[in-house]
């Protein structure tokens, strides 16, 4: 499993990174580092690794604050390394989003079990994590979205918009039923919805004036066909 797989650790301790490095990178995986919160976070969008190793004690922000802001589009394996061992800061972390929580000081092997184990469970639920429709394929893990393995870029409203649509391919979604799942309000004003589903033709299908995936169902809602 190990073999080509990147693994991000974000600690200001030089001596854990090179250790930790030495380590991962001895069964097989590529290691980077970051020193802080905001230079992991632009790592982690720009190298796109498999999981991520993370202090809570970094110079410049809490470690706590980067796995909300992680979390908001991202569900990366993430396990805590920290010297904190108060039960209410890991509970915490793991309420936000985090997977695992390893105290300082840890063994290497006890790291390693743990990295195996996020993993499986990530790699388990890869397929899981697909919608296909078509050409168009969406990564709930990554938050991607591909029209004929090309990546598209959506706004997060865009993005949830499609993905509820896709989870109900061939069913008739009425704009109410839509405002309540992407918006989570009770209003009638379908305004919105018909500004986004513009908004979302134009960048998934080939024609906007004569959609192909998502059809009007006049007066009622839409409808994602295959």
């Amino acid at each position: 499993m190990e073999g080509n797989l990147k693994v991000l650790v974000v600690d200001d301790e030089s001596q854990i990174r090179r250790l930790i490095k030495v380590s991962l990178e001895g069964h097989g995986f590529k290691v980077l580092e970051a020193a802080t919160g905001r230079d992991g976070l632009e790592q982690l969008i720009g190298v796109k690794p498999d999981i991520l190793l993370l202090d809570l004690g970094l110079p410049d922000t809490d470690g706590k604050e980067v796995i909300r802001q992680i979390r908001e589009w991202s569900a990366i394996p993430i396990i805590i390394l920290s010297a904190r061992d108060q039960e209410d800061e890991k509970i915490e972390a793991l309420d936000i989003g985090a997977n695992d929580y390893l105290t300082k000081p840890f063994g290497i092997g006890e790291l390693m079990a743990r990295i195996r184990v996020c993993l499986r469970q990530s790699h388990a639920g890869e397929d899981e994590m697909r919608l296909r429709c078509g050409e168009i394929v969406v990564d709930l893990t990554k938050h991607q979205v591909f029209v004929a393995d090309c990546e598209v870029k959506l706004t997060p409203t865009e993005y949830e918009l499609l993905k509820v649509l896709m989870q109900n391919s061939g069913k008739v979604l009425t704009h109410r039923q839509l405002l309540k799942k992407v918006w989570g309000a009770e209003s009638s004003d379908t305004q919105y919805i018909r500004v986004y589903i513009g908004q979302l033709r134009r960048k998934i299908e080939a024609d906007s004036a004569r959609p192909r995936y998502i059809v009007t169902e006049s007066g009622i809602g839409y409808r994602m066909m295959g």
